[in-house]
């Protein structure tokens, strides 16, 4: 019995051992198969080094501000009676715009009127009466004063009737009217807002360092969403004498024609200011640098023994605009770089470069939507 017992164990042993050493010779043979298998290339898409002459600029958001403006109020107290424009309308300066009733005002000025006619032959018989003896002087002057006060209180009403009619102060565009015919007007009521933005003022900030970089008559770019796709110039036509304490900022003022009216006042805008000449630079689309905290990299593409591999490199990049972003070090221009498929590559790496047109990544300095 316990040879029996002795033999089966040595018949599960040997069994089992087989069993174990078959799976790792087979395993050993299939790990060398996998070793010598040869890594299949990577298809990417590739771009050359290029170089371009970049303007030095600085950026700035802002906005439109009319160079006059203006919400027309009522001096004196009255009812409408005559509204004398159009809501949107070009207004000339001068033109009447809106009057109230001065019927009683009118008549009270017939009265003064009369006070003074009555005063001034009042005055004509004291002169004469003075000349010849008969009244002292001050008799005379008293009827002097009383023509003067008379003179004066005519003035006072004609002015007062003058209240009773708004004029546009300035060659403007009209808002639209706050107010309607028959409606009784307090002083102070808000009539209709008068704008004139041709031409037009942007106001916008820039850190107190852009300070050396701006003079008054310099060029300043501006684009706005309204009117997309088109680049308005303007110069600068004043900066503040002194910077914000709170935000380190100085305010800057540029003035453009506007003459078709296509900007308006408080629509958004965003400014571009050269500042010093035009340098060259090396290009690259962004999609082709790794960034990492230790260092930004590039695959360079090399040719060795008829196929093409990719050796990892460091570079120092600079100004990113649009698709593009300038490398300071690191790479001449005609190196050729990996631009996607970044992720698939390592050192040594060989490559297939795709020609497809449909897979090559954007590379515009001023890149828009494919839908626009």
């Amino acid at each position: 019995m316990l040879k029996r017992m002795i033999l089966m164990l040595i018949v599960s042993t040997l069994i089992f051992g087989g069993i174990f050493a078959y799976k790792a010779v087979g395993n050993h043979f299939m790990n060398q198969f996998f070793d010598n298998m040869p890594i299949p290339p990577v298809t990417v898409t590739a771009s050359e080094v290029t170089t371009d002459e970049w303007q030095p600029f600085v950026s700035a958001i802002g906005s439109f501000v009319a160079v006059n403006s203006t919400d027309l109020t009522t001096e004196a107290s009255g009812i409408i009676n005559g509204i004398h424009f159009a809501n949107g309308s070009n207004i000339k300066k001068g033109t009447l715009l809106v009057t109230l009733d001065d019927s009683v005002d009118r008549a009270e000025l017939k009265r003064l009127q009369a006070v003074e006619e009555l005063a001034n032959i009042e005055l004509t018989r004291y002169q004469r009466l003075f000349r010849e003896k008969n009244v002292s002087e001050s008799e005379l002057r008293r009827s002097e004063s009383e023509a003067k006060q008379a003179s004066a209180a005519v003035e006072s009403q004609r002015a007062r009737i003058a209240q009773k009619t708004i004029l546009a102060p300035f060659d403007g565009i009209a808002g639209l009217r706050q107010v309607s015919l028959g409606q009784l007007l307090s002083p102070g009521s808000v009539v209709v807002s008068l704008q004139s933005f041709a031409p037009i003022y942007l106001n916008f900030t820039l850190p107190e360092q852009q300070l050396a970089n701006i003079r008054l008559g310099e060029s300043v770019q501006v684009n706005v969403d309204s009117v997309a796709g088109r680049v308005f110039t303007g110069k600068i036509t004043a900066i503040a004498p002194s910077v914000r304490e709170a935000s380190r900022s100085i305010e800057v003022q540029a003035t453009l024609d506007n003459q078709d009216l296509a900007l308006r006042p408080g629509m958004f805008a965003r400014v571009q200011l050269d500042t010093g000449k035009p340098r060259s630079v090396s290009l690259i689309p962004q999609t082709a640098i790794q960034f990492n905290p230790y260092g930004n990299s590039v695959f360079v593409i090399e040719e060795q023994d008829d196929k093409l591999v990719v050796q990892q490199r460091f570079v120092q990049t600079g100004e990113r605009r649009g698709d593009l972003i300038a490398v300071e070090q690191g790479l001449e221009v005609g190196d050729r770089i990996v631009t996607s498929g970044l992720l698939k590559l390592r050192n040594g790496s060989q490559i297939i470069i795709s020609d497809n047109p449909r897979v090559q990544p954007s590379a515009e300095v001023n890149p828009s939507p494919a839908n626009q």
